[in-house]
């Protein structure tokens, strides 16, 4: 590599699968947000000041914690950048298991992209769908944390609008709205 030039990546190790533990620990590191992330062709500076060039196959997503082999041989560690996401979470007056997985569905079919965990939802910032929860007792909050939306259910890549797909088409409409509007005598704005 001549100075000025950017270091190639075209190999993505996920969660650095085979990856000796002393050779991550010696590794740079790189972190990008979700929407850099679910590109395959993007550039970044890692932690060592390199510039990177990354080539990856077409639709494949980069997660946090997976690890770029770049064309010297040396690894670069990917950490989810925190960013602006909606922290969604039962509200602690009707918590309910059921609410959560109810606002999931919700939004699973509006094809949102969205990172699932036992007590809460994380998606991008969307002040209609954070109204439409609020509706459905939910508490949401905007917060500043690293997003990892779930993949595809059958594996399928994501794309740069980030959907995932499967080998098909979406040349249907997709508008679901609903609305939900519930008398509630308190807030579920924290933020």
């Amino acid at each position: 590599m001549t100075d000025g030039a950017m270091l190639q990546v075209s190999k993505c190790l996920p969660a650095g699968q085979g990856l000796a533990p002393a050779l991550r620990k010696r590794a740079s590191f790189v972190e990008l947000d979700w929407d850099v992330r679910q590109k395959s062709r993007f550039s970044a500076t890692d932690s060592s000041g390199r510039a990177l060039a990354i080539f990856l196959p077409r639709g494949q997503a980069v997660r946090g914690g997976d690890v770029l082999v770049a064309e010297d041989g040396s690894v670069i560690q990917v950490v989810a950048a925190p960013q602006k996401v909606l922290h969604i979470s039962a509200c602690a007056q009707h918590d309910s298991a059921f609410d959560l997985m109810r606002a999931a569905y919700h939004l699973g079919n509006r094809h949102v992209p969205i990172e699932l965990q036992p007590d809460h939802l994380k998606i991008e910032p969307d002040h209609v769908l954070a109204d439409m929860l609020r509706s459905m007792h939910m508490t949401v909050v905007e917060a500043e944390l690293p997003f990892e939306p779930e993949g595809g259910a059958y594996g399928g890549h994501v794309t740069n609008d980030g959907h995932s797909h499967h080998g098909h088409g979406h040349g249907h409409s997709h508008d679901h709205g609903h609305g939900h509007a519930h008398p509630h005598p308190h807030p579920h704005h924290l933020g």
